[in-house]
């Protein structure tokens, strides 16, 4: 039996349209969006973009003073006999163990050179970074500086936040990621870099180098200028007129009415010649001695005593008043006692340290 007939006629069902000869619109990737400059240009964008501007001002003006400070100060470049010199600030760091040990034995040998080396550094550093050239590295210096001396002056520091190199070291650490990006020399030149590629002017890598360097010789040349004229003040300081009720010369030392030094009390004398301070205590009735008023730790002038203690106002060391023995640190050494004479009521301290 023919189950397909001849005259049976096949029937094609219509072909369906293939889904994959069917072209599909094409959607391009949409880029990714920039924000209209202008909705960047108000004052919360301008804010933003200046924020670090107080902070830059702040240390680069610091930094400034801290080294103008040390080159007109007479007693910075004095000597191991001067416990506000940078020489005793050397043995103190030192004495105190400091991690930098090495660093400062080296510093020993060239006291001078590496304490004016010190001076200019924070000069230099205060410039650019107040300037905004080479801010990064500006910065990076500052930090480099602020870390030294925390390891040297403030090792000791008990409890840390009450020294302020390790806060410097902190405070720097933006600027070093940042820059100067604004409102300062480095943006200037970098403007005009772009402003000459924007109109095809090739900047020529001769020219960049030849502006750039100019910006600093100039800086450096101001700060070099400064810094020797400060200098030079500092042959001509003389000394603070001395705080004392009876007179003294340089050789037989101060003087003072053994009456006017009150029991558990000082007065406060100046040293003949030099102004450095000396305190005249009288710790218990008819018992008279002298102690240098310069903390052996960073040189500051010790208050007067209370409690039968010397206290110095910059890092909280302390000294028994009687002996001028350290009580509390970070100081580790004793004050310079000087030998004291009582002659008719009147107390005289000798010319120097025993």
């Amino acid at each position: 039996m023919n189950l397909f007939p001849e005259s049976s006629e096949w029937h094609e069902a219509p072909e369906s349209p293939d889904w994959r000869d069917t072209p599909e619109p094409f959607e391009a990737p949409k880029p990714f969006e920039v924000p209209d400059a202008s909705a960047s240009s108000g004052w919360r964008a301008t804010l933003r973009r200046q924020s670090l501007l107080p902070l830059r001002i702040f240390l680069g003006v610091t930094f400034c003073y801290a080294g103008l400070n040390k080159l007109g100060d007479p007693h910075y470049l004095a000597g191991a006999a001067d416990p506000a010199s940078y020489l005793s600030q050397l043995h103190a760091a030192l004495a105190a163990h400091s991690p930098a040990a090495p660093l400062l034995r080296l510093a020993q040998h060239a006291p001078t050179a590496t304490g004016t080396a010190l001076a200019f550094g924070e000069l230099a550093v205060g410039l650019g970074t107040l300037l905004g050239l080479f801010g990064r590295i500006a910065a990076a210096g500052g930090a480099l500086l602020s870390l030294t001396l925390f390891l040297t002056v403030s090792w000791r520091t008990h409890p840390y936040f009450l020294g302020n190199d390790l806060a410097y070291l902190a405070a720097w650490t933006p600027l070093v990621l940042a820059g100067a990006p604004s409102l300062s020399l480095d943006a200037r030149l970098a403007a005009r870099r772009a402003t000459r590629r924007a109109a095809s002017m090739l900047p020529g890598r001769r020219r960049a180098l030849l502006e750039t360097g100019t910006a600093a010789l100039a800086v450096a040349g101001g700060g070099l200028l400064a810094g020797a004229l400060t200098a030079r003040t500092r042959g001509r300081t003389t000394a603070p007129a001395a705080r004392r009720p009876d007179s003294g010369d340089a050789t037989s030392g101060a003087s003072v009415a053994a009456a006017k030094v009150p029991v558990g009390g000082a007065v406060q004398l100046s040293a003949p010649g030099s102004g450095d301070p000396i305190f005249v205590v009288q710790p218990k009735p008819g018992t008279f001695c002298a102690f240098s008023g310069a903390c052996t730790h960073a040189g500051c002038t010790v208050l007067p005593p209370k409690n039968g203690s010397f206290v110095c106002p910059c890092h909280d060391s302390a000294f028994d008043a009687a002996t001028g023995a350290v009580l509390r640190g970070p100081a580790t050494e004793a004050l310079p006692r000087y030998a004291v004479t009582e002659s008719g009521g009147v107390l005289r301290v000798a010319a120097k340290p025993e």
